[in-house]
């Protein structure tokens, strides 16, 4: 059976920038249509004309989108059923993160992220899948996170949706296997994109070696042959594969041994020492063996 994405519809959220956007580019020659949705409505309309200026039979429908406002996603699918799309592949890439200790972060904020991240790509998949089902032939590409494995101080709430989204995207290809719709998880690892912009966590991710780090444009790439082969889990980039792949070996100890020094680092300014005691002002050298599973 050939990849849904062959002459299909498919629908890209977080279609103005990073991988999105590269997924949007890599598609234009193999699908029919392009749904591309977004907050950045200028930015969806200079994709729209870079792609049509590329293949001028393609057609492209612009969807300004924020994710974060339930009212919105509605109105987005409110607008498919209107128009008659049917759309063949879903590409759940939109994503949210902040950089924060958890009780500094606002509630405001942390319910935009389980929005986006979580309920948002819910409810398109719901919304969409019936159809896919009942034609036998579809797909969900959820791009998700290296963290949905992981466990990341300063990012606990993003972390957290991204395990929901793996447990999610993992139990739903086990229930849709034999009906013709593929599935399929994409955790990257660092990617040049401007997400760690908008996370607030630039800094932290510079800081990853140039050898872990790849473009948008391969992470889409691998994302895209990853689907087409139908694999379950795709982390791209060989470095970073292979580092899932040890860390998946490891007990949940080790793991969580791995996030102390960040963690200390983002509570009190160093990765090895307490903060001063309030009455001596010594610091206290601190344990950095694995806790027990």
């Amino acid at each position: 059976m050939r990849p849904p994405i062959d002459s299909g519809t498919v629908l890209i959220t977080g279609a103005s920038s990073g991988i999105g956007r590269e997924i949007a580019r890599q598609l234009a020659r193999r699908a029919r249509t392009l749904v591309l949705v977004a907050r950045r409505e200028e930015r969806l309309e200079a994709l729209r004309d870079e792609l049509h200026a590329r293949n001028p039979t393609l057609g492209v429908m612009v969807e300004r989108c924020d994710l974060a406002h339930p009212d919105e996603v509605d109105s987005l699918l409110d607008s498919l059923h209107r128009h008659l799309v049917r759309v063949d592949v879903l590409v759940n890439n939109a994503g949210l993160g902040d950089y924060s200790l958890y009780e500094q972060e606002s509630w405001a904020r942390i319910q935009q992220m389980l929005q986006v991240n979580v309920t948002a790509p819910l409810l398109l998949t719901h919304r969409l899948l019936r159809l896919m089902v009942e034609r036998k032939r579809g797909g969900i590409l959820n791009i998700s996170s290296g963290g949905a494995r992981a466990f990341v101080p300063g990012l606990a709430v993003y972390a957290a949706t991204k395990h929901f989204l793996d447990g999610f995207t993992e139990s739903l290809r086990l229930e849709l296997m034999g009906t013709g719709v593929v599935v399929t998880q994409v955790a990257p690892g660092p990617v040049d994109t401007e997400f760690s912009e908008v996370a607030g966590t630039q800094e932290r991710a510079g800081r990853a070696p140039a050898w872990m780090r790849i473009s948008a444009a391969r992470c889409a790439r691998e994302a895209i042959e990853g689907f087409d082969r139908a694999q379950p889990l795709v982390h791209p980039g060989f470095a970073y594969r292979w580092m899932m792949r040890l860390s998946s070996l490891m007990p949940r100890g080790v793991l969580r041994a791995a996030g102390l020094p960040g963690a200390r680092q983002l509570r009190y300014g160093t990765s090895l020492l307490e903060p001063a005691h309030p009455d001596t002002g010594q610091r206290v050298l601190l344990a950095s063996g694995p806790e027990e599973a």
